[in-house]
This record gives structure tokens, C-alpha cells and sequence, in this order.
């Protein structure tokens, strides 16, 4: 990469502090604990470059790695006062408003504490000899990038870190000179309660359990990981609906990126295909990590029942399988739903039909889908996309209100990457948020079903009701 413009970021940071107080909150059966979180801005962070050897960057508001031209960067934070021992710390970077890439970059921790940020430059730059802590994929505009280094930060002492890239495709990152958007060491201290979701939960009725979010897994981003330990601690049938592995849906990105966290529930988990699979000829990778549970390749639509409960999953991706009516896709649909003896019907499907997000509007192509379902009386649709929450009244196809016979849609794309916005808000929209991850958990009864949102741990935002069967 040439020699770039350095600038300010504009956004706000969406930092999350966990604090014992809103643990207690979440866990409604939470042990005493004797737990604090602390969050520390770097006391010096810069970068530096080999074309310009002499030069300091240390008043930059970013800083970057990359290889062409080389350009290391470093960060120091200095932590006192800690009276508990070190159970979690977290180093938080954020990616610039246009500071995306394929690699993030390699982080290591380093021995040598002593550099000043407004006196290093390429000439005296300190060595980056300690252990990796992160090996970062592709990190995207706007998001968070999460490191764990708990295993360097033990205690009260100085800490520094080095970023190095073999990518001539450099990864930009906000500085402390950024003001809201500084890095961030955030240190979780003495005994926490486990943040459970079986305590945040309703108890179990005994009956079927349909769980899961889409817009899962980014290796740049750690939300897969937050959502991945709710689904550890809630049982039932696991849908993920849609960009499951970011950014391609290619085989190394199930590897790397939806295997170490989502992947531990691959054998109870049903999924379907995002956009994101598709920049993978016939969603191959998908088609190949998940096997028979994601329907048949070319297809990635099929259906199976959950006690009283007929459950659809389908392929919104409409310009590799039509969602037309009249199409196979449409067809399949009406004739599995004609089929089904269970009284009540919930659909999963990535593109949603009504959403307020600003990033993706309202997907029309999928109307016949929704229209099939609407005819035989279904009651619940959930989809992805757009990366927050959303919950609709009952709707109709065709954009309007329907307490009769309506189906109620959600928008679950909080699996784990970076948030979206919101913009124009649309009818039938009765709850938001964008700035806590979490699952969806429907628990479906004979003639009812419960909807839950669990939030990530250490956060408060959640969403429950009940409603009956058509």
C-alpha cells in the first residue's frame, strides 16, 4: 500500500465496560461477587515507517500496519490500584472509518517499556520479541477488534504491544489522540458470577427450544465469541441464519473464524446461507462445513418439525435460488407447508422482509416466500442482515399491519459482528437496538411460543412476549 493520508475518525466508540452491576442485573440468581472491571487508555501509542526512518508519528490519530511501505506500531499501557487478581483483560483497537483490510495484522507483546511515543521512529524502534496474542484476519470500517491478553496482563505493572503486518494491504486503527475512539485495555479483576444464560432465562417448560442469531463470525471482531457462550448454557435446536463466516464463507473462514466459537454447537445447529456465502461459488464452504443439516447444495432450503412446532429454513439469496413465485423454491414451500400436520410454522431465512436498519432497506424479493407462509397461517419469522435487533408486529406480505393473521418478523443479524445504524424506521416496528449482542430464543409451545432476547454478557437491553398460534 502507497503512502497514506492519515486522519481523524468521526464515529463514536461503541465501547462496552462490563461492570458487576450489570452482571447482577443480567444473572437473576447471581452468587455474591467481589468483582471489578477497570478500563485503561494507552499512556503512548504510535506507529512508525521504514521510507521515512527519522520520522515520529506519535501525535497521529492512528496508527497502522502494513508492508508496503513497512509500518509497525506500538502501544503502552500502565496499570496500578489492581487489589484482585487479573482474571480477564482484553486489549480493544478500533478499525477507522476507512481503515479496513484483509489483515489486521499480527500482535505481540514486548519486553522493552521504555520507548517514549513522541521520541521513536523506524531508526530506534523498539524490538516486538514477545508472545503473539493475536493473529487478526480481515477487519472491517467502524468495528471493534477485541485481543485477549490476559495471559501478559497479570497485575499492576507496564505493559506494551507491537503490531506488525506481512499484508500489503494495511490495517488502520484509531490512536489515543482519537479521544472517544482511544484503545482500550479493559481488566476484569477478582471472582465474577458465570453469566450463564440458563439464569437469565425463563425455566425450561420442558418443551422445544429454537435459538440462534445471524451475521455471526469475524475473526476482526470477538461478538461470536460473547454470543457463542449464551448458546453453551441454552439448550434446543441452534439456527444460524445467515453470514454465519465472514468475510467470504470460505472453507478457512468456518476454520478460523465460526469453528472456535459457533462451531462447538455444529452438531444441534440447522443453518442457512447469507450473502456472504455466496462470494464462495455455490456457497461451497458452507455447503461443505455444515454437511446434510444445511439442505442440499444448490438448494440450502428444507424443513423439519420441532414438537408441535413445523420448522422452515430457506434461501433468501433470490438471484442464486429464485424466491419467485412460481419458482422451485416457491413451490417446494407451499407444498412442504401443505404437508405439515404441526399446528403452528416458524421460517428462518437471512434477507429480511421489513427492517429499519440503514445499511440493507426492506428485501422485496423475498415477499413470495413471506406470502406462502402468510396463506397457511404461519406465525414467526426470523432473519439477519442487518447487525442489530429489531421485532415487527404481525404483518402481511405487502407492508401492512395484521393482528388477525400476520406473522411476526425479527431481525437477529446480533450473532456477533460489528453493529449497524438505524435509519428510516419502518411500519410495524415495535423494538430496536444495535449496541448489545445476543440470541433470539424462542421456546415453542403446544399452541404458543415465548420470544426471549439474551444479551452478551455484562449488558441489560433485552426483549420477551408471548403470543399464540393462529
Amino acid at each position: 500500500m502507497g503512502t497514506r493520508h492519515i486522519r481523524r475518525a468521526s464515529m463514536a466508540a461503541t465501547a462496552v465496560t462490563v461492570t458487576t452491576a450489570a452482571v447482577a442485573a443480567l444473572l437473576t440468581t447471581a452468587p455474591t461477587a467481589t468483582a471489578a472491571t477497570t478500563t485503561l487508555n494507552p499512556v503512548a501509542d504510535t506507529y512508525v515507517q521504514d521510507t521515512t526512518p527519522s520520522t515520529n508519528y506519535g501525535t497521529s490519530s492512528q496508527f497502522t500496519v502494513d508492508n508496503s511501505p513497512v509500518r509497525h506500531s506500538f502501544l503502552k499501557f500502565t496499570v496500578s490500584g489492581l487489589t484482585e487478581a487479573v482474571s480477564s483483560a482484553t486489549l480493544r483497537i478500533r478499525v477507522t472509518s476507512s481503515g479496513n483490510s484483509s489483515n489486521g495484522g499480527t500482535w505481540k507483546s514486548m519486553t522493552d517499556t521504555t520507548w517514549s511515543e513522541t521520541g521513536v521512529t523506524w531508526n530506534n524502534k523498539p524490538i516486538i520479541d514477545g508472545a503473539t496474542v493475536a493473529s487478526l484476519g480481515s477487519v472491517a470500517n467502524d468495528q471493534w477488534v477485541e485481543i485477549d491478553v490476559t495471559s501478559v496482563v497479570t497485575g499492576n505493572g507496564t505493559f506494551s504491544f507491537g503490531g506488525t503486518s506481512t499484508s500489503t494491504n494495511g490495517a488502520y486503527y484509531d490512536s489515543r489522540e482519537s479521544g472517544a475512539d482511544a484503545p482500550q485495555l479493559v481488566i476484569n479483576t477478582g471472582t465474577a458470577p458465570s453469566p450463564t444464560p440458563t439464569t437469565s432465562s425463563p425455566p425450561s417448560s420442558g418443551d422445544p427450544v429454537l435459538v440462534g442469531a445471524g451475521d455471526i463470525a469475524n475473526c476482526g471482531v470477538g461478538g461470536d465469541e460473547k454470543t457463542a457462550n449464551l448458546l453453551d448454557g441454552i439448550t434446543g435446536t441452534v439456527m444460524a441464519v445467515g453470514d454465519n463466516a465472514y468475510p467470504d464463507g470460505t472453507a478457512s473462514d468456518f476454520t478460523n473464524c465460526y469453528n472456535p466459537s459457533w462451531g462447538r454447537h455444529k452438531a444441534r445447529t440447522r443453518p442457512v446461507t447469507g450473502n456472504h456465502e455466496y462470494h464462495t461459488s455455490g456457497a461451497s464452504g458452507h455447503f461443505n462445513y455444515f454437511g446434510a443439516s444445511a439442505g442440499a447444495p444448490g438448494k440450502g432450503y428444507y424443513s423439519f418439525d420441532l414438537g408441535n412446532w413445523h420448522v422452515v429454513a430457506l434461501n433468501s439469496n433470490c438471484s442464486q435460488v429464485s424466491c419467485a413465485a412460481g419458482s422451485a423454491q416457491e413451490q417446494w414451500l407451499r407444498s412442504d407447508l401443505a404437508a405439515s400436520t404441526k399446528p403452528c410454522t416458524v421460517a428462518y431465512w437471512h434477507h429480511p422482509r421489513y427492517t429499519s436498519g440503514s445499511s440493507h432497506g426492506p428485501n422485496t424479493s423475498v415477499t413470495p416466500l413471506y406470502q406462502a407462509l402468510y396463506d397457511n397461517n404461519a406465525e414467526v419469522i426470523v432473519t439477519g442482515h442487518n447487525h442489530q435487533y429489531e421485532r415487527f408486529a404481525p404483518m402481511n406480505a405487502t407492508g401492512g399491519l395484521d393482528n388477525t393473521r400476520g406473522i411476526r418478523q425479527f431481525v437477529a443479524g446480533m450473532g456477533g459482528a460489528g453493529m449497524y445504524g438505524f435509519g428510516t424506521i419502518q411500519t410495524g416496528s415495535q423494538v430496536r437496538n444495535n449496541n448489545t449482542w445476543g440470541v433470539l430464543k424462542l421456546t415453542l409451545h403446544a399452541g404458543s411460543y415465548d420470544w426471549q432476547f439474551v444479551p452478551e454478557a455484562g449488558k441489560t437491553f433485552t426483549d420477551s412476549g408471548t403470543t399464540a398460534c393462529h
